[in-house]
């Protein structure tokens, strides 16, 4: 049933060392495919000032992220809800940010142009959407190990793989969600932070 990363558990503090800054304002965050639970149950309890509410579309997933919340729970840890990026209507109330990692490159790019519509319609002018993952930039990987990591992706299913940074914040523009800032992560990954016009 609980589900455990490796990388999550190596990537959780240096991106709540992010959203302390980042979310200071934020009062209700949207996890998007929260997988584990790992990064819900760290951030609600690195962030008491906020709730959070994580979310996936896969039963294993909102399994493992209950259970990770009894093991280690927080007033502010909302229940895990069901939510499909590629619908229309999201079953989740009013947000003023949206939280997404290590989603886009492991999915077909459907689900990229889900989570930012979701954001469009979803968030209040001035919110945010938060994305944290490994991008190509300016048509080129940051790193050889990147550079593999794509090729694996991509030999495991063709519609996945690693996203150009430009096409993803071209997109988000459409959508009414401006490029705020850029912060470069360990392990060759970035945080993306978009604000809603």
């Amino acid at each position: 049933m609980i589900q455990h990363s490796a990388a999550c558990e190596r990537n959780r503090d240096p991106i709540l060392t992010v959203l302390t800054r980042v979310l200071a304002q934020s009062t209700q965050v949207l996890e998007v495919s929260a997988g584990t639970g790992m990064h819900a149950v760290h951030m609600a309890q690195g962030l008491p000032h906020l709730t959070w509410l994580p979310t996936d579309a896969d039963d294993h997933a909102l399994l493992s992220i209950r259970a990770w919340a009894e093991l280690q729970p927080s007033d502010n840890l909302l229940p895990a809800v069901r939510l499909d990026v590629h619908e229309t209507d999201w079953p989740v109330p009013a947000v003023d940010t949206i939280f997404n990692a290590n989603m886009i490159h492991i999915a077909p790019w459907t689900a990229t142009e889900g989570l930012i519509a979701g954001a469009g319609r979803l968030l209040p002018a001035g919110g945010l959407l938060v994305m944290y993952g490994p991008y190509r930039i300016d048509g080129t990987h940051t790193a050889e190990s990147n550079a593999r990591f794509d090729q694996s992706l991509r030999a495991r299913n063709p519609d996945w793989g690693l996203r150009d940074l430009e096409m993803v914040i071209a997109l988000a523009a459409e959508h009414g969600l401006d490029l705020e800032e850029r912060v470069s992560m360990p392990a060759n990954n970035q945080i993306i932070i978009y604000r809603k016009r």
